[in-house]
């Protein structure tokens, strides 16, 4: 039997009100979620977090830049006019991405021959520099010219072809293929948004509900409104699945973590009217004789939304990811000497970037290294041999103070709150830290560095 809308409705509105309790973080692990998405959506969270958020970014001193380096806001997996289910354009995108201060953005165009997807922007645009690439075979590809006549060869052949030169490879969608081997592939996501969202189903139900409730779905406008990225960030979650893997597979060799925002300016919802007693519920992307038709016996506010509206009429709007958005949310920071191609393929290439989640904070300046800022540092992606005897120390400093987790070979091996960290490095390993940030009473990861590779 159909499950009612209304019903969804109010056993998810319950579970709002139905809050949670801290925990405690176990030792050795990362600080536990202490609220449900659906909590972190009510308006008393939401303003909570905003309230955070701001004080966070207003604390913001960055550390002084390494010698020769500087700090280049990236973003990986971007999609632009690329098809179907996209509803942004390469034009809007580069609106977003200056507005935000993002400097470099990888594109991941859906592979639609005959066109080729290196064809497509490349270089610097007002600013942006703009690297083409294609999400195929389940991986972020970025060759640095053409293979068209190899994107349908086995994903061995096509890798081949990809690396040559400056070309570089991702496996994207981790959670899909934890077990895909890594050979042939400049490194992988370590983060995606697109997987927090698969992995919530509660709350896009609870979304629809609310939508087509008269006084929730001005209470869901009111909070795009005034909290855009607070309602986008709700469904965040620690990315184990990623992490555990990376771990794993940089115990055997270099992988480079990136992250993966998946934007396509897709999740803009909107309500149309039927008739007096239904409606059709979607996304500016749905044909809209393909969306779901709800009537007044699946949410009895129906007539109260539509009275007064033509009939075909666009009669809510809920846009949840303007890339603006989505791309703050989280960015691949990438250490290189100058803002050109050549430049930023070869930093990613060597492991030389952080993931952040610029939203909550602006990461610019942090920094990861073992000895002294300048040409015999070993920076994020580098090796470091350790010599007996040596006083050797790895260090950490962040633009603001935070919990900071001191990874060794997927384990954590020291935690501390303050702005730097300093560790003598008596064994060799794969380090890495995170650093966590206070938002709303619950610890959220802020920046995830690449590892050292000590020898």
């Amino acid at each position: 039997m159909r499950r009612r809308l209304q019903a969804v409705a109010c056993g998810l509105l319950a579970a709002v009100s139905a809050w949670s309790h801290a925990q405690e973080p176990r030792s050795g692990e990362p600080p536990p979620r202490r609220w449900t998405t659906l909590e972190r959506l009510s308006a008393e969270r939401l303003a909570s977090a905003h309230a955070d958020v701001e004080r966070l970014r207003a604390a913001v001193q960055p550390p002084p830049s390494l010698p020769g380096l500087n700090d280049y806001r990236g973003v990986f997996h971007a999609h632009a006019g690329d098809s179907d289910h996209t509803g942004g354009t390469p034009e809007e995108l580069l609106r977003d991405a200056r507005r935000i201060g993002v400097d470099v953005v990888f594109l991941s165009d859906h592979y639609r021959p005959p066109r080729d997807f290196m064809d497509g922007w490349r270089g610097l645009r007002d600013g942006v520099l703009f690297i083409p690439g294609s999400e195929a075979h389940g991986f972020l590809i970025h060759p640095g010219e053409s293979v068209a006549e190899y994107m349908a060869a086995d994903a061995a052949t096509l890798l081949r072809h990809v690396n040559r030169d400056a070309g570089m490879a991702f496996l994207s969608h981790v959670e899909e293929r934890v077990d895909h081997p890594m050979d042939g592939l400049t490194g992988m996501e370590i983060y995606n948004r697109h997987a927090d969202a698969l992995d919530d189903g509660d709350s896009m139900q609870a979304l629809v509900a609310w939508i087509v409730d008269p006084d929730q779905s001005k209470a869901l406008a009111r909070a795009v409104e005034l909290y855009p990225e607070e309602v986008f960030g709700a469904q965040f979650d620690y990315p184990t699945v990623y992490l555990d893997k990376w771990d794993r597979e940089t115990a055997h060799r270099r992988i480079v973590g990136v992250n993966a925002n998946d934007c396509h300016h897709n999740q803009v919802f909107v309500l149309i009217k039927v008739d007096n007693d239904s409606v059709r519920v979607g996304t500016i992307v749905d044909d809209p004789d393909e969306m779901r038709v709800l009537t007044a016996a699946d949410a009895p506010g129906i007539p109260e939304l539509v009275r007064g509206h033509e009939r075909g009429a666009v009669i809510g709007r809920y846009d949840l990811d303007p890339y603006w958005v989505s791309m703050r949310n989280s960015t691949t920071h990438v250490l290189a000497p100058a803002l050109d191609e050549a430049s930023i393929r070869t930093a990613v290439a060597a492991g030389h970037v952080y993931v952040a989640h610029d939203w909550l904070a602006d990461p610019t300046g942090f920094q990861f290294f073992v000895g002294e800022p300048g040409a015999t540092a070993a920076i994020m992606g580098d090796e470091w041999m350790l010599e007996a005897g040596s006083a050797a120390k790895l260090k950490a400093h962040f633009p603001l103070p935070a919990t900071i987790r001191l990874i060794r070979n997927g384990e954590e091996i020291a935690i501390t709150e303050a702005r730097s960290l300093t560790h003598r490095l008596d064994r060799p390993g794969v380090y890495r830290v995170e650093g966590w940030l206070e938002v709303d009473g619950e610890w959220r990861t802020w920046i995830y560095s690449n590892p050292v590779y000590v020898r």
